[in-house]
Formats: C-alpha cells, structure tokens, sequence
C-alpha cells in the first residue's frame, strides 16, 4: 500500500538526531528522501555506536532506514550544482545547520525558492534561527541541562546523570 507522501521529494541536509528523526518519519510516510552528506566524515551519527556488521552504526542505521543517499561538497562548485539541480524537483528542503550556514553556502530558502518557488523549506535549530541563543550549540546533553531535567535525575548526593 503506498505512503500518504508518495510522490513527494524531501533534501534531507541534517545530521545526529533532529532532522534525521524528521526526514525518518517523512519516508516511512512514503515520501523519497534524499540524504545529502558531505565527504570524509558525512552524519556523525554514522560513528555512534553500537556498531553491527561491517562496522554500521545501528544508531544511524535506525534513523536513516530507506533513504536514498549522495556525498556532495555544497562549498565546491560541483559539488553545489548537483545538489540545484535536485532542489529543482525537490518537495522539501531540511536541514539543521547552525543558524546562518545556508546562507552562507547560498542554500538557504531566500536563494533556493528562486530555483523552486514551491519549495518548502525547514530549518531545525535548538534555540531557533535568531536571538541571543541562536548560535549555540543544542545537542542532547545541552537542551537536557538547559532545560532543567538532569536535576532530578540520578542518585541522591551524586551527580545528574542523562
């Protein structure tokens, strides 16, 4: 039985957690989704354990179940190219860089709805794209410290734990 998004496209520019979760539910909704990660190094999920057969990361496997994938540099010319030229049939753009990278590499909504007016486009950012906090970082450990959770975990007169 298809998925209530089949037919519908998504870029998938994020990493660890946020925006793979996301991109993770839109594909087994159905939609194609597109992982784009840069060479080298790629998620970073990718080296989080456990580790399975051939050295896989079970964690980033369980995000990235059923997507398509391609390694592109976004800061070479190449590179870039390849990934407007997917943007012109894509549905959605996610990503969940620091705030103002996008825009540094000109791939942030104002300079890719030139290329796709219907584009959707989302930006996942823990303490949001401005403000006194925006660039911060916003991993687990931070939003669980910040947001006052590790004081009541853990044992009596030890540390919190996460």
């Amino acid at each position: 039985m298809p998925g209530s998004l089949e037919g519908i496209t998504v870029l998938d520019l994020s990493w660890i957690l946020s925006g793979p979760y996301c991109t993770m539910i839109l594909c087994d909704l159905g939609a194609e989704v597109i992982k784009v990660e840069r060479p080298g190094s790629g998620d970073r999920a990718r080296w989080t354990g456990p580790f399975f057969a051939n050295d896989e990361s079970a964690y980033f496997m369980s995000l990235n179940r059923g997507k398509k994938s391609i390694t592109l540099n976004l800061q070479s010319p190449r590179g870039k190219d390849i990934f407007l030229s997917l943007v012109k049939h894509a549905d959605v753009v996610i990503e969940n860089f620091v705030p103002g990278t996008a825009k540094k590499l000109a791939i942030d909504y104002t300079a890719l709805k030139e290329i796709n007016p219907r584009l959707i486009y989302a930006a996942i950012s823990g303490f949001g794209q401005t403000g006194p906090y925006a660039q911060r970082p916003a991993l687990d450990v931070i939003v669980q410290g910040m947001g006052g959770i590790m004081s009541i975990t853990g044992e009596p007169g030890r540390p919190p734990v996460r």
